[in-house]
């Protein structure tokens, strides 16, 4: 799904993360979402090659990257923590400066990266998301009922665990062939990985305190930034059939968070990069 991409696992000081790299040009970083692994970007890293050196990495607790131990707290699945890992991941790979690209899980990760290491993020693109903060703030009825895995992910261990590992693979297809596209979005290949990948209890385990993080020690952080905001040029993307257009006035919400903020809705669901691989590949190319 990566030709001419090296496969790498780069240890940080917190976990490994496994990558996929390759192409030449300035440095892109590619982060992927809940639940998934960096195959998501399978569709369009190799056009994107042509133009950048793409770093396409599994998140701490997602794919075949470390699954850290987690605390009281959560603070090992914070994102302060999962972002600490990329800037570590890019230094080893030699890049000192560079843009990101996130989307979901990953667009969190990125925020806060480019807000703890904002001498090194040039740019970044989030698809479909609001920034997490603002979206639990004005949480609504329409909004809970979509996000439903928001709210259920996040109630102690092991309750949300055992739910899932009785059987993950419906889980899955449940919750990513839920929206407007189905499971269409997904090749045979990629749902392979993805699903070989959260058979793991470790990784539905990793992944819950990922958004335990979110709602906890998350925004513990994001208010002691306080009025701070992003400085670097943000590009936000959504899909027009998604939770986001219809709960959510991202750009409004992103201005709260960065000085410099564009974007649009896209003609497509919550899997943009796979359901709409080459009009995404454009606007980053266009952006970045």
């Amino acid at each position: 799904m990566f030709p001419g991409f090296r496969m790498l696992d780069v240890a940080t000081s917190g976990t490994t993360i496994r990558l996929r790299t390759g192409g030449s040009g300035p440095p892109l970083l590619l982060l992927h979402g809940y639940p998934q692994t960096h195959v998501l970007w399978h569709k369009i890293a190799p056009r994107l090659s042509q133009r950048f050196t793409v770093v396409a990495a599994d998140l701490r607790g997602y794919g075949d990257s470390g699954k850290p131990e987690t605390s009281q707290d959560h603070a090992p699945y914070s994102k302060r923590a999962m972002a600490q890992d990329m800037a570590e991941v890019m230094t080893a790979l030699g890049h000192d400066s560079f843009f990101v690209c996130g989307h979901d899980r990953g667009a969190r990760v990125s925020h806060r990266l480019a807000l703890d290491h904002a001498d090194r993020v040039k740019k970044l693109a989030v698809l479909d998301i609001a920034p997490t903060r603002e979206m639990y703030r004005d949480t609504t009825d329409a909004f809970a009922r979509a996000y439903w895995h928001w709210f259920f992910l996040i109630t102690p261990a092991p309750f949300p665990e055992r739910m899932i590992g009785a059987d993950p693979d419906s889980y899955w297809l449940k919750k990513c062939g839920a929206g407007s596209a189905g499971l269409t979005p997904f090749t045979e290949a990629a749902l392979n990985d993805y699903l070989r990948c959260f058979r793991d209890p470790r990784t539905i385990h990793a992944s819950c305190e990922d958004y335990r993080a979110a709602a906890a020690i998350d925004i513990a952080h994001d208010d002691a930034d306080g009025t701070r905001k992003l400085n670097c040029p943000l590009l936000v993307l959504w899909g027009q059939n998604g939770v986001i257009e219809k709960c959510f006035d991202a750009l409004a919400l992103w201005r709260e968070r960065a000085a410099d903020v564009r974007g649009q809705a896209l003609p497509g669901g919550h899997y943009l990069a796979e359901e709409l691989p080459d009009l995404v590949a454009a606007e980053l190319e266009r952006f970045f």
